[in-house]
């Protein structure tokens, strides 16, 4: 069957869904297959569970006296060309958005601001991968006026491929840093995959948010429409941002080039980082003509619920929550600012960076340096990749526990309760982190 035959079915049963286990009536279900699943399998329960139709690629699942089977070549990319179909015929304009670090937070904090003006529709969590980007674009109707389709990669290639199915016509890399360099290669080969979606903006003639100071992005920025910002005085930035404080809050300044004033905004996030991530939402918020007062209260009213950037009090703790996930340049960016944080009894809880390959031992000892830099009252380092690095490194560290995985620190916790410290948790979301704070 034919992907316009599939609209046209798609047209009348407008709900998708991947799990058999969740079945709207009327849905239609995409059997994906995985490394331990086969989602063909589960097609005749999807139908018996509510389903109209079930798109499938494995004949022997398949039974041609049901109308409501549909078979295709491959159940994935049938998905993608749908997507990118329904993407065309409403013809919405989108912003994607990609980057190593930041960009979850950057594509909430748009959509807040966005959200001040416009029906807009904006990746849910972070479903930003092959599959997540096609089952959002499916979400896309008539009412919207604009979305912003968040894209993740950890292999090259990645970027390249759900651009081609979302077809963005404006663009923005929050920045490119060490991650993932398993699946990359390189810090250049991350370089080149965040490029891809600038190499399709190009080709579109689109428009590029960029910030203005980096230079990893400057560097491969060439031939594109640019709106720059930035926190370095430069005449080609659209807007200049001032950092005032971190306290524990992001509190910052703003203009617009042509404003002799700046607005002050006073965030609920942690992390002096988180500037360039606003600057980002401001830059897209005034180009889409967003008024100044909307954007600084839709910044000022953003809680971050995601375990990025988030202060948590206990009854014992005050807890610094980054634990969805860790590489090399997030981790020296949350040390640095929690060094800095005017806090009593200061307390590090960090997990190991995964997926970097070669790299790794290097790149766990430069983060042990950072730790002992920044002089902590007690760190905890969970994980062998720490554990590795910490018995290279050829220096002191008092005050330096280790632990082999989360439940060795949860059987401490019982044991040795924590208290009155203010504690930072960062660490690739499969240290599972996350469970500690119940305990804290």
């Amino acid at each position: 069957m034919s992907i316009e035959e599939i609209y046209s079915i798609f047209r009348c049963h407008p709900t998708i869904t991947t799990d058999s286990r969740n079945c709207p009536e009327g849905s239609i279900f995409f059997a994906l297959k995985g490394e331990n699943f086969n989602g063909n399998a589960y097609a005749s329960n999807a139908l018996q569970q509510g389903s109209a139709f079930a798109v499938i690629d494995d004949k022997q699942y398949y039974d041609p006296a049901d109308s409501r089977m549909i078979l295709v070549n491959d159940v994935l990319t049938s998905l993608q060309q749908l997507a990118r179909h329904h993407r065309r015929q409403l013809g919405t304009p989108i912003i994607g958005i990609t980057g190593t670090n930041g960009k979850t937070t950057t594509k909430e904090l748009i959509a807040a601001v966005l959200k001040k003006k416009y029906n807009i529709l904006y990746t849910q969590g972070n479903f930003n991968n092959h599959i997540g980007v096609p089952k959002t674009l499916l979400q896309l109707n008539s009412d919207h006026e604009l979305a912003v389709i968040e894209m993740g990669a950890n292999h090259p290639g990645e970027i390249r491929d759900l651009v081609n199915i979302a077809e963005p016509d404006y663009g923005i890399i929050t920045n490119v840093g060490k991650a993932h360099l398993l699946g990359f290669g390189s810090f250049e080969g991350v370089i080149r995959t965040k490029g891809e979606l600038y190499d399709f903006m190009r080709c579109k003639s689109g428009t590029v948010f960029i910030n203005n100071d980096n230079p990893y992005l400057n560097g491969i920025a060439q031939n594109l429409q640019l709106v720059r910002y930035g926190q370095n005085h430069a005449e080609a930035n659209s807007i200049e941002g001032r950092l005032l404080s971190c306290a524990p809050f992001l509190k910052f300044e703003w203009k617009s080039t042509d404003s002799s004033s700046f607005r002050t905004v006073q965030t609920q996030l942690i992390g002096a980082y988180n500037i360039d991530n606003a600057l980002a939402a401001i830059t897209i918020g005034t180009h889409f003509g967003v008024c100044a007062d909307d954007i600084c209260s839709a910044l000022e009213e953003y809680v971050p619920s995601n375990n990025r950037s988030q202060l948590k009090k206990t009854e014992k703790n005050t807890l610094v929550i980054d634990a969805y996930n860790a590489n090399p340049t997030s981790m020296a960016a949350a040390l640095d600012n929690f060094a800095l944080m005017d806090a009593p009894h200061k307390m590090c809880i960090l997990g190991d960076m995964k997926e970097l390959g070669e790299a790794s031992k290097s790149e766990h000892i430069k983060a042990l340096r950072k730790i002992i830099e920044g002089e902590f009252e007690q760190v905890w380092l969970v994980g062998e990749e720490f554990k590795k690095a910490l018995s290279a490194l050829d220096t002191e560290t008092i005050g330096i526990t280790t632990f082999s995985d989360a439940n060795e620190v949860i059987a401490q916790l019982k044991e040795s309760e924590i208290a009155g410290r203010t504690i930072l948790i960062k660490g690739s979301n499969s240290t599972r982190l996350i469970s500690l704070v119940e305990h804290l």
